[in-house]
């Protein structure tokens, strides 16, 4: 774990980067920070988590970091020391923490419950919408630290280091540690409801696009060519055909959509 800090004092927020080590493109948002030295006002933290599985090019060593939370400092995995170290680490720090996914090529934030501090800040981010996934949120950092997480985009892609990079001085603008103003959007939220698990197949297919929405009858998925069909509405949430292992993605429902104006008030 690399941790490095910009400004003096005591930091209170906190950015991440590299909890998965196939997902480098919060790394390179946090070395052009500590590259360029921004003058900051408020300290800020920042964090290269899973060094380890970033030097490997690999999601983890033993287990997945952000399945691993508290962890234990005498655990028998890297990540579940680990996961340890990292919350001792960030105490009681606010904290940006960046990912990206092979699903979705659009931002978006997703928060373990919709809390006030996520409605003032995710809708100054440039994301498309806000996740609500407390139901399925064992082991993850937000469980034992407040963060705001972000998908940046597509795995291993330039746009998606690009996006960190915009998201993460948003992020630091909004909690007024960087100068300016941000721009508040209209932010839709949603909350997980279901995991969408696929089949054992050699080929898989998805007919559907994240966050739009699939009606009851609607086909969605299919595993060799043996087609899945929704048997209720819901919307998809990091949806792919090969993304994940056991799982195409996720069922959710829409709860609400947050206006510019409320988001600002």
């Amino acid at each position: 774990m690399k941790v490095a800090q910009l400004g003096s004092g005591t930091p209170e927020i906190a950015v991440v980067a590299g909890v998965h080590g196939d997902e480098p493109c919060g790394v390179r948002a946090v070395e052009r920070l500590l590259d360029e030295r921004p003058t900051v006002e408020r300290p800020v933290k920042l964090v290269v988590a899973n060094q380890k599985a970033l030097e490997r090019q690999v999601r983890f060593v033993d287990e997945d970091l952000n399945r691993a939370f508290p962890g234990d400092p005498d655990a028998k995995t890297h990540e579940g020391q680990l996961a340890n170290r990292l919350v001792e680490e960030l105490g009681d720090c606010l904290t940006f923490s960046m990912h990206s996914t092979q699903s979705h090529a659009e931002p978006f934030a997703i928060v373990n419950g919709v809390s006030e501090t996520a409605r003032q800040l995710v809708p100054q981010l440039p994301v498309a919408a806000m996740v609500e996934t407390s139901e399925f949120a064992e082991g993850r950092l937000f469980t034992r630290i407040e963060t705001i997480e972000v998908e940046c985009g597509l795995q291993g892609t330039e746009t998606a280091a690009q996006n960190a990079d915009r998201l993460t001085r948003a992020f630091l603008t909004g909690v007024g540690a960087l100068p300016g103003d941000t721009m508040h959007r209209e932010l839709p939220i949603y909350r997980l409801t279901d995991v969408i698990r696929k089949q054992e197949a050699n080929t898989y297919e998805v007919f559907v696009e994240n966050f739009t929405k699939v009606d009851s009858g609607d086909p969605f998925a299919a595993a060799d060519g043996n087609t899945q069909v929704a048997e209720e509405p819901f919307y998809p949430v990091l949806m792919s055909s090969n993304g994940y292992r056991d799982v195409f993605g996720y069922a959710a429902e829409k709860l609400d959509v947050l206006t510019k104006s409320t988001a600002a008030d």
